[in-house]
């Protein structure tokens, strides 16, 4: 038996005749009856090529053929002892020391089309992964190609191992070899086919499934995830309506619960006459019956938690945990000119004493000049877990709090400005803030007052706000009724620095303070020196975005919450205001430079005086008055001022 060199020569003789591929290639001189003349001392390396068929032509090779041809000669080892065959291959052109490895690769495409007879036959060419300098052993005897499922072992020397085809062609004898060498070529081609292109109708697909089945595995589904799954596409949207399922969901999560295991008859009765009535219904009503019933729960815990009042405010003490356990958040939704909508999460929160600040800043704004209106939404997840942290990727409900329109971003809403950026104050409580050059977007900030706030922001629709319900006044024969008792607590803050907080008690006015629809209620007087106060610290509006931060002078957030005689809200805001001077002063106690600050919405004003002292290099206030409008008061105490 031959063995090293000798058993190469003779396994490469074998399949140039089974090929009828003579050993110099195409053009070569061929055997006395046709077949591929002796090496006659010519020696040759195995390769093996992936060529990729074409449908044209009918052909019978699959994507995968292995075809047999002469790439090279034999280079002489010194050692005699080690074989000097190696199998040398990679995913692309054969490479040799002469550099010639495309070349080679070609004139065994150019072999192939010969034997074949047709032209079009193959694709560009592929050198199949064999190994890297793996010598060829008698153990090897079947390493060489292949990539389908046959070859996905390795031979003893580290080669992947060839399909079986293969080998019956390196060791195919007898007249035979020819017909039988092609049949195995063809069976080693569909065998690739198939492992290679998986029919499509062999994919399973949930949108190729029976509804009987789809109903089946949403049956198995929590309400969060059917929810979500009926969020895919339409069909499964209708598919998760199912009423059947969601008055199971509705049962499971509302049902009595009993002390006992005994069921009586007429709970008995109750259930059967309800799931009868399930086919009935409309497809989703069960399913809106079940998120209304969750929210009206989410109401209640919430309303249990706020509850208790502070007395100071006559706000709600437990606000900050209403606002965890119910995983708020605010979102904002910019609606460009052709419809497009931009929802934009909260990037930053603060909470105070009796108001919340959030900040929207990146570097995704859409050009100002396509927005049109800018919509201001609570967030909460539709079912509220206190045991578990909230998801954003579950279902969530929207409340819209406050439509603005942005095209009211001009001169007369600008309430202040530094190097970079300007700020315009759109009511109620927003802040908007465009770069000075470009004239874009650099922050939104909105804020938002502690009175109904939970409400505001969890209880109205994704285009109703939330609407507060009907006070009904409470009737006095006082003949001032509604001019007394009122109680004021106001901040002004920056940044999470305060430069005033005061409460001021037992306010009150009197009819002849009544003009021009406004009830005048004065806080502090300017002649009372006594009741002056000063504002502590470096008076500015901080703002801060993602490259820049800074602060603006002369400009502050102002929270106001005025009480009445029974200690419940009358008048509440959270909002941007501007300190502007009003020139010097022209009172004897004070000589400095004068300020002040306004405020108007549609149920009053608020009137600040500031002096500067330059000794003392701070602000002080020196007047306070309040204007409430007429109409406010007699819709609150039944009057008719």
């Amino acid at each position: 038996m031959a063995t090293g060199r000798g058993r190469l020569l003779q396994l490469y003789w074998r399949g140039l005749q089974a090929l009828r591929l003579p050993p110099g290639g195409v053009g070569a001189a061929t055997g006395p009856d046709g077949e591929a003349a002796g090496p006659a001392g010519f020696s040759s390396r195995l390769v093996v090529v992936r060529e990729r068929s074409e449908a044209a032509g009918g052909s019978s090779l699959g994507p995968e053929t292995c075809v047999l041809g002469p790439v090279g000669t034999w280079e002489p080892r010194r050692s005699a002892s080690r074989p000097a065959a190696r199998m040398r291959c990679a995913c692309g052109p054969v490479r040799s020391r002469e550099g010639r490895g495309g070349a080679r690769a070609e004139r065994v495409l150019r072999a192939a089309r010969s034997f074949w007879g047709r032209k079009a036959l193959f694709s560009v060419s592929r050198v199949c992964k064999v190994g890297k300098r793996t010598p060829l052993r008698r153990r090897e005897r079947r390493s060489g190609c292949g990539e389908g499922p046959e070859a996905e072992g390795r031979g003893a020397g580290g080669c992947r191992r060839a399909p079986r085809g293969c080998s019956a062609l390196l060791h195919g004898k007898g007249p035979g070899a020819r017909s039988a060498s092609r049949a195995v070529l063809n069976q080693c081609a569909r065998r690739g086919k198939h492992c290679e292109q998986r029919p499509k109708d062999r994919l399973v697909s949930l949108e190729r499934m029976p509804p009987e089945i789809l109903l089946k595995i949403f049956s198995y589904l929590d309400a969060v995830t059917l929810l979500c799954a009926g969020c895919v596409n339409r069909r499964f949207y209708h598919l998760a309506n199912d009423n059947f399922i969601w008055f199971r969901i509705y049962t499971t999560a509302f049902s009595r619960k009993r002390c006992n295991w005994k069921v009586n008859s007429a709970e008995k009765t109750a259930v059967s006459m309800k799931s009868l009535s399930v086919e009935d219904k409309e497809a989703g009503y069960w399913k809106k019956e079940f998120i209304t019933k969750q929210r009206a729960s989410v109401k209640a815990v919430l309303a249990q938690v706020l509850q208790p009042v502070n007395p100071d405010t006559g706000l709600p003490v437990k606000t900050k945990e209403a606002l965890r356990i119910s995983g708020l958040c605010w979102v904002i939704i910019l609606k460009a000119k052709n419809g497009q909508e931009y929802v934009m999460e909260h990037t930053d929160l603060s909470v105070h004493d009796s108001s919340v600040t959030i900040l929207w800043y990146g570097k995704n704004w859409p050009q100002l000049a396509m927005l049109a209106a800018l919509d201001l939404c609570g967030v909460t997840p539709v079912f509220m877990d206190r045991s578990k942290a909230p998801s954003k990727n579950g279902p969530r409900w929207h409340s819209l709090i406050a439509k603005y329109n942005l095209s009211n971003l001009t001169e007369s809403t600008m309430i202040g400005w530094d190097s970079l950026i300007r700020i315009f104050c759109l009511h109620p409580g927003l802040l908007v803030g465009l770069w000075k050059r470009e004239e874009e977007l650099a922050f939104v900030m909105a804020n938002l007052h502690f009175h109904h706030l939970v409400e505001k922001s969890t209880l109205g629709s994704a285009t109703v706000p939330y609407e507060l319900p009907p006070h009904t006044p409470l009737l006095d024969d006082h003949p001032e009724y509604g001019l007394h008792g009122y109680q004021l607590h106001v901040d002004m803050h920056s940044g999470g620095i305060f430069y005033l907080c005061g409460t001021f008690r037992n306010l009150f006015t009197k009819k002849g303070s009544i003009e021009n629809g406004y009830v005048k209620l004065v806080v502090i007087r300017f002649k009372n020196n006594t009741e002056h106060l000063p504002l502590i610290g470096k008076f500015g509006l901080s703002w801060r975005t993602d490259v820049f931060d800074g602060c603006i002078k002369s400009c502050s957030i102002m929270d106001v919450t005025l009480l009445d005689e029974y200690g419940k809200p009358f008048w509440c805001f959270s909002s941007p205001v501007c300190m502007r001077s009003s020139g010097p002063s022209d009172g004897p106690n004070f000589l400095g430079q004068t300020y002040c600050v306004d405020y108007v919405d549609s149920e009053g004003k608020v009137h600040v005086e500031l002096v500067w002292i330059k000794e003392t290099e701070e602000y002080f206030i020196v007047s306070l008055v309040l204007y409430l409008r007429t109409a406010k008061i007699n819709q609150w105490f039944g009057t008719a001022y």
